[in-house]
């Protein structure tokens, strides 16, 4: 039950905090944690950890991939600002 408060708490800091591209990272990993704690404990009622290993890998790669563009944003805008992806 608490995990979906964990879950909601880090999709309102999602809509709220949108000024810096890290930060907004930070919200979409604070909400895949949570899932994936709901989700250990649905795998561990069903006592099937395969698809636990099968969420954590996709977890793993959003994770990576927002670094990615973070560095990307930082080399060539200079800053995280989301404001400065839209101007041209």
């Amino acid at each position: 039950m608490y995990f979906f408060y964990f879950f909601l708490s880090g999709f309102i800091s999602l809509m709220l905090v949108r000024k810096h591209v890290l930060l907004c990272l930070l919200s979409i990993e604070y909400m895949v944690i949570s899932l994936m704690f709901i989700f250990s404990l649905y795998c561990l009622m069903l006592s099937s950890f395969y698809l636990y290993i099968f969420f954590m890998t996709f977890c793993v790669c959003e994770g990576s991939l927002g670094l990615s563009i973070l560095v990307f944003m930082i080399r060539f805008h200079g800053n995280d600002y989301l404001n400065s992806m839209f101007m041209w």
